[in-house]
C-alpha cells in the first residue's frame, strides 16, 4: 500500500495511461591462371549481359512466425502502427496509408491516417486498395486485432519490436520484402555500431538505472529486462534493478509496480522518465525529486533525473533504437540529452 505522503506528493501528477523497434609460380602455373582469369573474365561479362533474375516472388517469416509470399513488389503500402512506419522508411520505402499518431519519418505524414494502432479502421485501409499492410508484431498479435487483418484479403506482414533483436529481425524482413537488402544491411550495421559505440564509451564507468513512468492514478512503474526501454540497459550493460520485478499486469507489458520504498531501496545512480501525457502535462522527472523522501536519492541529489523521449522509449521502438543507445551514453557521461530530438 502507497503511504499518504506519496499520495499527497503526487497529487498534481495527472498523466495519460501507457499508449499501449562490414604469390609466384612457375611458367606452367602462369598459363593456367591466365586461362583461369580468361574463362572467369567471360563468366563475369555473361552474367553482366544477361537479364537480371527477378527478385519476386519471395517467401519470407515474418515476426509472428508466419511464412509469407510476397508476389511482387510492393508498391501501395499500408503501415499501421509507428514502428511498422518507420521498417518501411528505413530501407527505403514509401507508404500511401498510416496510424493517427506516427510523428515520424516527417515524410510519413503525408500519407493518409487509416485510424489508430490500437483500433485501425479496416475500411479506411481497403479504400486506399494496398498490396501489403504491414502491422506490428506486438500490438496486433492480439487475436483480436490479428484476425481481422489477416482476413482483409491482403498480403500482410507482422513486424514490431520489444528488444535490440527484433529491430534488426524487422529491418532484415523489410528489406526481403521490398526488394532493399543492401539498404536494409545499411541500417542494421549503423545501429550495431551504434550500440557498440555507446557501450565502449560508457564502460569505464558502471551505472545502475531505472526507467519510470507514471499511471493515471500515479502509480509508478519501472521498466523491466523483458521490456523495449529494458533491453536498451541490457545491451549497454547498465545495471537496472527493477529487471526481474514481477509483471505488473496485462496494462503495462514489460512493466513492474514500483513502491516508492522500493525505489529507496534501489537507490539508482540514475532515474531515467518517460511521460505519456503531452504538455502542459508535468514531466515525471520534474516530479519525482520534490517528493519528499525521494529527496535523498543519489539520482536527485546528483541532479540525474532525466526525462527521455516518448516516441523513441515508449511509442515507437524500432529502428530509431540508435538514438536509444545515444541518449544512455550521453547521460551516463554527463552529456545533455534532449526529450525532442534530434529525432
Amino acid at each position: 500500500m502507497r503511504s499518504k505522503w506519496f499520495l499527497a506528493a503526487t497529487a498534481a501528477l495527472t498523466l495519460l495511461p501507457l499508449t499501449v523497434a562490414a604469390c609466384g609460380g612457375d611458367d606452367d602455373d602462369d598459363t593456367a591462371a591466365t586461362a583461369t582469369t580468361a574463362a572467369a573474365t567471360t563468366a563475369a561479362a555473361s552474367a553482366t549481359n544477361a537479364a537480371p533474375a527477378s527478385a519476386y516472388p519471395v517467401k519470407v517469416t515474418d515476426l509472428l512466425g508466419r511464412s509469407v509470399e510476397i508476389k511482387a513488389k510492393p508498391v501501395t503500402i499500408v503501415a499501421i502502427s509507428p514502428t511498422a512506419v518507420e521498417y518501411v522508411y528505413a530501407v527505403g520505402g514509401t507508404v500511401v496509408g498510416r496510424s493517427q499518431s506516427v510523428a515520424f519519418p516527417e515524410a510519413a505524414k503525408q500519407a493518409k491516417e487509416v485510424g489508430t494502432a490500437y483500433q485501425p479502421s479496416f475500411e479506411a485501409i481497403l479504400a486506399l486498395k494496398p498490396d501489403l499492410i504491414v502491422a506490428d508484431s506486438v500490438i496486433h498479435a492480439d487475436p483480436r486485432l490479428r484476425g481481422p487483418i489477416e482476413g482483409l484479403g491482403v498480403t500482410v506482414i507482422f513486424a514490431g519490436a520489444e528488444n535490440f533483436k527484433q529491430v534488426i529481425d524487422g529491418l532484415t524482413l523489410m528489406g526481403k520484402v521490398l526488394n532493399a537488402e543492401g539498404k536494409a544491411k545499411e541500417a542494421v550495421t549503423a545501429i550495431t555500431k551504434a550500440r557498440d559505440d555507446a557501450k565502449a564509451a560508457i564502460a569505464a564507468k558502471p551505472a545502475s538505472a531505472v526507467l519510470l513512468i507514471a499511471g493515471r492514478d500515479q502509480t509508478l512503474y519501472s521498466a523491466k529486462g523483458t521490456s523495449y526501454a529494458g533491453d536498451v540497459f541490457t545491451q549497454l550493460g547498465v545495471k537496472n534493478p527493477a529487471a526481474d520485478g514481477p509483471d505488473s499486469g496485462p496494462g503495462f507489458p514489460g512493466y513492474t509496480t514500483l513502491a516508492p520504498e522500493k525505489l529507496l531501496e534501489f537507490n539508482p545512480d540514475f532515474i531515467f522518465t518517460v511521460t505519456p501525457a503531452p504538455e502542459p502535462a508535468p514531466r515525471l522527472s520534474m516530479l519525482v525529486p520534490q517528493i519528499p523522501p525521494f529527496k535523498g536519492l543519489k539520482a536527485v541529489t546528483g541532479g540525474k533525473v532525466i526525462e527521455l523521449n516518448l516516441e523513441v522509449f515508449l511509442q515507437a521502438p524500432g529502428p530509431r533504437i540508435a538514438f536509444a543507445f545515444q541518449a544512455i551514453a550521453d547521460a551516463i557521461n554527463g552529456k545533455p540529452v534532449s526529450s525532442v530530438g534530434p529525432y
